[in-house]
């Protein structure tokens, strides 16, 4: 699917000067479709080359997708040494900080990384709540309070109104919790090794001493804290001989809502006044017409560096504008321009290339707006997929596994322990697990730890405690023969035999009133367990973000499950069309690309009906704004051949339907607006009656042949 890029022999002049800087700290401004993977990729190369050993080089992506693409790539420049290569996510390089020298904060090696559910049920617990929408509040505020380097005490003293302090006092029980548990969550994976460099000299010495050079891609993403370990890592140097390289794209910060500061970039050349800055402005995926409208839409944005993307594709398609009465009718037309486009190209004779579904994508703001696109293409019988859907790893059936693994991993993930110890059900209830964790809270104990302590029988009956002693026994015996299980055949019959012992399948057939249903989670555990087994065989390892041909034990590759959020190649070379939010679509591209639903309200969101007069308020409106425009750029820039933008003239709001506007972005695209009106089902009617009027006379000359 992807479009041509430079020849494999070569690179452009910009990137040649990216790839060729090696001696001092670099920003490579890399613009949409730029080919910034092949300058890191290179820039590998050319690192090793230079005498620089692959063990000291250190790639740095967002996604473990990027980080196997990336992985894949540098294999095939550079060979054998891309498995020598840190080519992992930020939070991969956190735990691996964490695993080797988190004992001087008091963690254990085998500590547990929760989940965002389980993180939720502890914020429940530590605030006294049931309501979950109350507890996920908190979760996103103390998520941004550390991503900003705020400690719960910090936070408190901070805090400007009444909800801030409780969500503070909250924050503090969550770290009490997470130091009982021997646990962290995805926050801390960050912030915590940043305290690791900031306050351990002679950790922050040996990182600094193993990273010879670092290369951060999808830099404007990175938030406060990211850039302070950042700059930890590469200090063993002087600022001007820092031995960075960020990639990245002031254009496409998108991120503002989860942390990611443009700050970070404009810090950059204040922190490293030698900082080299390279422009990569020549596209290599989209065509003049789709990167014409790209940059009018991002020119109103104020430009930190300066940069207008050019094609040499040609001309191309002219972007089309497509409006429509209501939701329904706009999917309709979407579904009738992927049929058009796919006969235009069955006519014309094209290659399969533009022919398959898999090249159309179908792009929105927020995701409830897939549904009627959904419907749509389920009533034509096409096939598509529904891109950032529920993870592999959120099925219920998944979960329940992973919590054994957690537990095995480590016996104090209290978490870990409740889920392990109901799922399947064995005779231990809640008042048993209730009386066990204030046992474990007024000794400040876990609760496995707990279930063996000889005075629990002075607050549970001798039943109870036989059956918790009976779990914790199996537990054991679990984790003792995981850790001598090596080797994908061994952990393939190892997995298969506890399941039979646990009688998980029963577990499921019990629980759902389908056999259906039942049947498809049983195949989706058999998936995970041979899944599992292959790590244990020496496959590539997606959360410490090494490639290695390494047989490892059971227990080695259970403590890296919660970083992992799918399987990488569930989907690979499925023929379907994508629906996609628009933040889920970045780094990816189509051939033909569809922007739904561009409204005022919806794209730009919705910034506030009474906003507030105060500058503070206005400049947040201000940036938001900003934001949005760069979620719509990210938007055009996916598309390679062909794009359209369609808008509704009213769109559902509860039970009603209100009249809507064209997005603001539609106009700042700069289109002729005499040529880009599209109504994509009349154009597949005059396609179909082409079609069939090519039938009738290859039907005729074949009976005049006759």
């Amino acid at each position: 699917m992807s479009a041509p890029g430079p020849a494999a022999h070569g690179l452009n002049l910009a990137q040649q000067e990216a790839v060729n800087y090696l001696h001092g700290p670099c920003l490579v401004l890399a613009g949409a479709g730029s080919g910034k993977t092949r300058v890191i990729t290179h820039k590998i190369g050319r690192l090793i080359q230079s005498g620089m050993p692959p063990q000291r080089i250190a790639a740095i992506t967002f996604t473990n997708k990027a980080a196997a693409e990336m992985r894949e790539r540098a294999k095939g420049l550079i060979g054998r040494s891309a498995k020598d290569v840190l080519v992992c996510t930020f939070h991969a390089l956190g735990v691996r900080l964490l695993r080797q020298d988190g004992a001087v904060l008091g963690l254990k090696p085998n500590f547990s990384i929760l989940d965002t559910d389980d993180v939720t049920s502890i914020l429940k617990d530590a605030g006294g709540t049931t309501d979950a929408a109350t507890a996920r509040q908190w979760q996103w505020t103390i998520s941004g309070w550390k991503s900003g380097g705020l400690n719960a005490t910090q936070a408190l003293a901070l805090a400007a109104n009444e909800e801030d302090r409780v969500a503070a006092i909250v924050m503090g029980r969550f770290e009490e919790r997470l130091t009982a548990y021997q646990s962290v969550d995805f926050d801390d994976l960050i912030s915590l090794p940043l305290k690791l460099l900031q306050n351990h000299a002679e950790v922050r010495e040996k990182w600094q001493g193993l990273m010879g050079h670092i290369l951060v891609d999808e830099y404007q993403d990175t938030n406060a804290t990211q850039y302070e370990m950042l700059k930890l890592l590469v200090g063993g140097h002087a600022p001007n001989e820092a031995r960075f390289t960020a990639v990245g794209d002031d254009d496409q910060s998108i991120y503002g809502w989860r942390g990611a500061t443009l700050d970070n970039l404009k810090k950059l050349p204040i922190d490293f006044p030698a900082l080299k800055l390279v422009k990569l402005e020549q596209n290599y995926r989209s065509t003049s017409a789709i990167l014409r409208a790209a940059n009018n839409v991002i020119g109103p944005n104020p430009k930190l560096f300066p940069k207008t993307l050019f094609s040499e594709l040609g001309e191309g398609e002219p972007v089309r504008v497509v409006d429509a009465d209501n939701e329904e009718h706009e999917a309709e037309r979407a579904v009738a321009r992927i049929q058009s486009l796919r006969a235009e190209g069955a006519l014309a004779q094209e290659g399969a290339q533009y022919k398959e579904f898999r090249h159309f994508a179908v792009l929105y703001r927020a995701n409830h707006q897939a549904k009627p696109f959904e419907k749509a293409l389920r009533k034509a019988n096409i096939p598509y997929k529904v891109s950032g859907g529920q993870s592999f790893f959120d099925r219920a059936e998944i979960r329940d596994l992973c919590a054994w693994f957690r537990l095995w991993s480590n016996n104090d993930d209290d978490p870990a322990f409740l889920r392990a110890v109901t799922t399947p059900k064995r005779g231990i209830g809640h008042q048993t697990l209730g009386a066990l964790g204030v046992f474990a809270a007024q000794y400040k104990v876990s609760l496995f730890e707990a279930l063996f302590s000889p005075s629990l029988s002075s607050v549970l009956a001798a039943k109870a405690v036989g059956s918790l002693h009976e779990f914790g026994r199996y537990i054991n015996d679990l984790q003792f023969r995981a850790r001598q299980t090596e080797g994908a055949d061994n952990a393939r019959t190892f997995m298969t035999d506890w399941l039979k012992e646990i009688d998980y399948e029963k577990h499921l057939t019990d629980g759902e009133e389908s056999e259906k249903v039942a049947a498809a989670k049983w195949g989706n555990v058999m998936e995970f367990c041979d899944w599992m087994a292959q790590r244990c065989g020496g496959e590539m390892d997606d959360a410490t973000g090494v490639t290695t041909r390494e047989v490892k034990n059971l227990l080695e590759v259970a403590q890296t499950i919660a970083l992992l959020s799918t399987i990488s190649d569930r989907e690979k070379d499925q023929d379907q069309v994508t629906l996609s939010t628009l933040h889920a679509s970045k780094g990816l591209e189509w051939p033909h690309v569809m922007l739904v639903g561009v409204t005022e309200g919806m794209l730009p969101f919705k910034l506030g009906d009474n906003p507030d007069d105060s500058s503070a308020a206005q400049d947040d409106i201000v940036q938001r704004l900003q934001e949005e425009r760069r979620l719509m750029y990210v938007g055009i820039t996916r598309a390679q051949r062909s794009l359209a933008v369609s808008w509704t003239r009213r769109r559902k709001k509860g039970r009603e339907m209100v009249a809507v506007l064209p997005s603001r972005f539609i106009a700042e695209m700069g289109l002729d607006k005499a040529t880009v009106k599209e109504d994509p089902r009349e154009k597949l009617k005059a396609l179909r009656a082409e079609f069939a009027q090519r039938a009738l006379d290859s039907a005729a000359q074949a009976a005049i042949k006759r």
